[in-house]
């Protein structure tokens, strides 16, 4: 890319004067390579020279030709002193570092003499061993990153022809690459905007990384434990019994110093000790003993590590202190870490056959994936998954989940085909934005369903990596991901065995068939509240037969005004049911409509309902049972619900025209400054407003009768007059507000009476908006989501009760549409009782239009629309409040990076 020579040219300002501004502190990452381990990155510092000599001296004489377009043998002390020293600014490194040794070297320079000086010119290279783990794009990412925040818009990059490595990670990272060839190099020009295809190109490759992370975990081929104890009661014994007990298919080495074998098989004073390779580590020795566990792993290369050991952040403060060391030298390692205080993972697949868990028992091999945060409930989940004879695929409980979390999860079973089906039971978010991203993805192809419990408190183990989000934000970021939430274990296994053994309902429509009254009524009545159209119901005899049982729900099923079937069997006397299951599983066989039944009130798929296969365990195809009708019931409307929305086609995010965001960015930087943030005034909120299409209704400030006068004769009248204090904004019952105004005389009495009342001289006078059904839309920023749009219908009571929608910016169109009708006051804006019918395409464009701006000015952190009123002929902004500060660090946003 270019010769030593060349950057060994005068040294920047900055560097002369001898100083070194700080680098930021989140250029600090842990990132993961294609083969899913990790990998630190950080800014390169002067103490790194030896470090850095050391990496040049393991290049191969290729790499250094290809790096430096020459052998380039030994760095001299200049160059050692070049490299290592930047000003983080103009000149920018960093390295990637495995334990304490640097692996890779990235940098960018920038071009003072070229053009605007807005360019740089960068270069990396990789040490051999790890050449091909893809740190090439993760260290052009990063660079690209800082680059943008030092106001740089452009990369320049020099390398040889025949370089056809170095070229390719270029080409394949998504930039728009220009060439020019000179000889033997090629110049390589490319703009570091993150472009739709970059990202695209970004999120493809952090989803292959973190799915291969999570299969190191879930297919290894060898297990050591660690702390494997002779003593039956000790946890380190437990995980050793239990892969042995499950006939894991690798090799299982116990770690004991003290005993030659355990539970019969050798045992190794260390894991360095063990002659062959490790991929899993299984740790469950005390707290205190974790670093010397770590270094032997590092030496041994081993991928990944469960740490079943309490005693960390669940603890109290030291243990979070301890956990966070944990984890950064499990990284530092280059390894990915479930745990600590974990259940452990296993994997049913019969190539493989693990259970590196405390549970002495897994379900029966299946196609449902399940992570679990609790590793105290997680016991209890896998008993009750093998009660209902509900078959996994995968299972993983992250205990304190300080390093692999749901988001992980879900970028695995993506593209697991093991799994059709994914359950999620979630004690707090980690990163709630990338978790939407991820989940809406995969609930295109594979149904999620999720409860969400710790709705008021986040355990103490997980507060320090997670976030508390309101129940109602949590709704909708479920209902925009595609995501099943429910409220209980049992709701979440009821679907479960739905989704995992019938197929989905294609309507609404729902044949109620039974040989009980009782049972029929409530089925109908839940199913009509639930939403769906009941078709019948089939009242059978109590003493039907099985032949008029089956026949029954044949018909039902063949009729073409039915979707799926409740069959609902009680017998009044003790009978023979096999003859009636029989039926039912006959009558069910290889039809596209889900049945659900309530079959002698079993729970699960009963022996007698199963479709069993080659393994002797339920498959696709099993009818599930539920103790009463109102639960199936409401599994069957899940998935209806579900089964919508992955139907309906994806909707793109929709930028109306007539958008200056250049402008709205510039007035932003003008406003913050370098202060920490404030409300904008009335006047700058509508010229920032207007940058996005939204015009507020005009207005005038007066702070006397004859100002309150003059507004109202250049406004023309009808015109509104209104207190600007906060307490009465928006509160026509305070009587802040006067309208419908026509004469000078009449605006004189209202400044009058509200200065008098409010106690400021301050009035807004407002040319009078056509009258329609107030709404509030507003944004508002977090930490972890980004932004959030808000719509709901105005007044106090609406606020009072939280009648609010939410969705995570940026909305689709379709999003938009679904946001207005989302609040329960909605049908006012379709003529309930008589209202006037407003113009609800207008509402979906402001929406639209207000999501660009949130998405596109992460300085606003805060913005509220109200009034708005919506009529037959739009929809007018008469009131907004902005305000600005300095742009939250947002995990999901830049570069690949571990949370």
């Amino acid at each position: 890319m270019t010769d030593p020579a060349r950057e060994s040219s005068a040294l920047p300002p900055t560097r002369q004067s001898g100083l070194r501004p700080p680098f930021p502190a989140h250029w600090l990452a842990d990132v993961l390579a294609t083969d899913g381990g990790v990998v630190h990155l950080r800014p390169i510092l002067p103490a790194d020279a030896d470090k850095l000599i050391a990496f040049h001296a393991k290049l191969s004489e290729r790499t250094r030709y290809l790096r430096y377009f020459g052998p380039y043998p030994t760095m001299s002390n200049r160059d050692v002193v070049r490299f290592t020293t930047v000003d983080h600014h103009n000149r920018v490194a960093f390295v990637a570092e495995l334990g304490d040794e640097i692996i890779a070297v990235g940098r960018y320079e920038r071009l003072l003499d070229v053009g605007d000086g807005n360019s740089a010119e960068v270069a990396f290279v990789v040490a051999d061993a790890h050449q091909g783990r893809g740190l090439g794009p993760i260290l052009l990412e990063h660079l690209a990153g800082a680059a943008a925040e030092n106001g740089l818009t452009m990369f320049v990059a020099e390398v040889l022809a025949e370089n056809r490595n170095m070229v390719s990670v270029f080409r394949e990272a998504g930039y728009q690459v220009s060439r020019s060839f000179d000889g033997g190099v090629l110049r390589l020009e490319f703009a570091i905007d993150p472009t739709e295809a970059l990202l695209t190109v970004r999120n493809a490759r952090e989803r292959a990384a973190e799915a291969r992370s999570v299969r190191n975990l879930l297919s290894p081929q060898s297990v050591a434990v660690i702390g494997a104890s002779t003593d039956s009661a000790k946890i380190g014994n437990a995980v050793l019994r239990n892969l042995l007990g499950a006939g894991f298919a690798g090799a299982v080495y116990p770690v004991n110093a003290e005993h030659r074998s355990v539970r019969g098989v050798r045992a190794y004073p260390s894991v360095h000790e063990i002659p062959d390779d490790v991929d899993l580590a299984v740790v469950a020795v005390p707290a205190e003993a974790i670093d010397a566990v770590l270094d032997d792993c590092l030496a041994k290369g081993v991928k990944a590590l469960v740490v079943v050991s309490a005693g960390f952040g669940e603890s109290g403060p030291d243990g979070v202190s301890s956990e966070r060391r944990l984890v950064h030298a499990a990284r530092a390692h280059g390894m990915r870490l479930v745990g600590p205080n974990a259940l452990g993972v296993a994997n049913t697949n019969g190539a493989v056959r693990l259970n590196a868990t405390l549970a002495p028992a897994l379900p029966h091999g299946g196609r449902v994936g399940f992570f679990c945060q609790s590793g105290a409930l997680g016991i209890a989940i896998l008993d009750e998954a093998a009660r209902r004879r509900l078959g996994l695929s995968t299972f993983v409980s992250a205990g304190n989940r300080a390093d692999v979390s749901g988001n992980d999860l879900l970028q695995y079973w993506d593209s697991d085909p093991e799994t059709e089906v994914v359950l999620l039971y979630l004690e707090s978010f980690g990163n709630p934005r990338k978790f939407s991203r991820i989940a809406r993805r995969v609930a295109r192809n594979k149904p999620i369903v999720a409860v969400k419990s710790g709705r008021h408190a986040v355990p103490p183990a997980l507060k320090a990596t997670s976030v508390e989000i309101d129940d109602s934000i949590v709704a909708a970021l479920f209902e925009q991901a595609g995501v099943v939430q429910v409220g209980s274990i049992d709701q979440l296994f009821d679907c479960a065995v739905l989704f995992g053994y019938q197929p989905l309902p294609a309507g609404p429509r729902v044949a109620v068939v039974g040989n009980s009254t009782a049972l029929g009524v409530l089925a109908a009545d839940a199913a009509r509240s639930e939403g769906l159209t009941v078709a019948g119901p089939v009242d059978l005899r109590a003493q039907a037969s099985p032949e008029e049982f089956a026949g029954a729900v044949s018909a039902a099923i063949a009729d073409e005004e039915v979707d799926s079937v409740i069959a609902l069997f009680v017998p009044p006397v003790a009978m023979d049911a096999e003859p009636y299951a029989k039926a039912l599983r006959d009558a069910a066989r290889d039809t596209g409509k889900p049945i659900v039944t309530t079959f002698l009130a079993a729970e699960g798929i009963p022996d007698v309902l199963a479709v069993l296969g080659p393994d002797g365990n339920p498959v696709r195809g099993s009818v599930p049972s539920y103790p009463g009708p109102e639960r199936a019931v409401l599994a069957l409307a899940r998935a209806w619900r579900y089964a919508q929305w992955k139907v309906r086609p994806s909707s793109t995010v929709v930028r109306p025209d007539g958008i200056d965001a250049d402008r709205a960015a510039r007035l932003v930087q003008s406003w913050l400054g370098d202060g920490e943030g404030r409300w904008l005034t009335d006047f700058e909120a509508a010229e920032l407003l207007a940058c996005y299409g939204i015009p507020v209704v005009d207005f005038a400030a007066a702070n006397s009768e004859d100002e309150a006068v003059a507004a109202a004769e250049a406004l023309g009248f009808p015109v509104a007059v209104k207190a600007t204090g906060e307490q009465w904004r928006h509160r026509p019952d305070l009587g802040g507000v006067r309208l419908d105004i026509y004469t000078p005389d009449a605006v004189r009495a209202a400044y009058r009476d509200l200065a008098a009342a409010s106690g400021e001289p301050l009035l807004h006078v407002q040319r009078m908006a056509t009258k329609g059904i107030g709404c509030v839309i507003g944004v508002q920023d977090d930490p972890s989501f980004g932004s959030l749009v808000s719509f709901g219908l105005a007044g106090v009571i609406s606020g009072l009760l939280g009648d609010r929608a939410y969705r995570v910016l940026p909305v689709t169109e379709a999003e938009a549409a679904e946001l207005i009708e989302a609040p329960k006051a909605a049908p006012l804006l379709s003529g309930y009782r008589s209202a006037p019918v407003v113009d609800k395409a207008a509402l979906v464009e402001l929406v639209q239009r207000i999501s660009a701006l949130g998405d596109d000015l992460p300085e606003v952190r805060e913005l509220v629309c109200e009034p708005v009123l919506a009529s037959a002929d739009g929809a007018r902004v008469t009131d907004s409040r902005v305000r600005i500060g300095p742009e939250w660090s947002r995990a999901d946003f830049g570069p690949r990076r571990l949370r």
